[in-house]
C-alpha cells in the first residue's frame, strides 16, 4: 500500500503542477488573473449564495477561485511533505540526498555511518505529523468545495460538475 500511496503523491504533484501552469498559459477563465478576488468579495459571494442571490460567473466565483488557490497550496503542501517523510522514514524518493549522514553533518544518524538515510519507523519522521495534518486540511476543503460547487449548481441552475470537465459554461445571462 505504501507504493499506492507513494505514486498517487506523485500523481497529485504532477497534476498541481500542471494546474499552476495552465493557471498562466490556459484559456480566459483558467488563467489566475481571471479568478482571483480579495478576502471582501469572496466573503461578500459566499454569504450571497447561502441567501440565494449571488452573481453567475462564466469563469470562477470568487468563492471558486479562493478555493482552486486553497486547494493547490494545500495540495502542493501534502505533496511536499510526503516526499520528505518518505525520504527520511523509508530513504527512498527525490529528497533522500538532503536526509543523508553527509547532508545531516552527523546529527546523530543511526544508519551506523553508511551515509543512508535515517529511519525511524513508521510515523516517526519529523514530518509526519505536518503531512496528516495538511492531508486531513485537504480532505476538509475537498468536502467543502463539494458542498460549494452544489450548492452554486442549484442557486444557478446549472451542472457545474459538467462545466469542470468540459470547460464549458451556457453564456451570460
Amino acid at each position: 500500500m505504501l507504493s499506492v500511496h507513494v505514486w498517487a503523491g506523485y500523481v497529485v504533484g504532477g497534476f498541481v503542477f500542471l494546474r499552476v501552469l495552465w493557471g498562466f498559459v490556459g484559456p480566459r477563465h483558467a488563467r489566475f488573473t481571471n479568478f482571483i478576488y480579495g478576502p471582501r468579495s469572496v466573503l461578500g459571494y459566499g454569504l450571497d449564495l447561502l441567501r440565494g442571490r449571488s452573481k453567475r460567473y462564466v469563469g470562477h466565483s470568487p468563492a471558486g477561485g479562493a478555493m482552486v488557490v486553497a486547494l493547490m497550496f494545500f495540495l502542493a503542501a501534502t505533496v511536499s511533505t510526503g516526499l520528505l517523510v518518505y525520504a527520511e522514514e523509508e530513504g527512498a524518493g527525490p529528497l533522500v540526498p538532503f536526509f543523508t549522514e553527509g547532508a545531516r553533518d552527523g546529527d546523530g544518524d543511526d544508519s551506523g555511518g553508511s551515509g543512508k538515510s535515517r529511519r525511524r519507523g513508521r510515523g516517526g519522521s519529523d514530518f509526519d505529523d505536518v503531512h496528516e495534518v495538511l492531508a486531513n486540511i485537504t480532505l476538509a476543503l475537498v468536502f467543502f468545495h463539494v458542498l460549494g460547487v452544489t450548492a452554486a449548481s442549484f442557486a444557478h441552475r446549472e451542472n457545474l460538475v459538467r462545466s469542470m470537465i468540459t470547460g464549458r459554461k451556457r453564456s451570460e445571462d
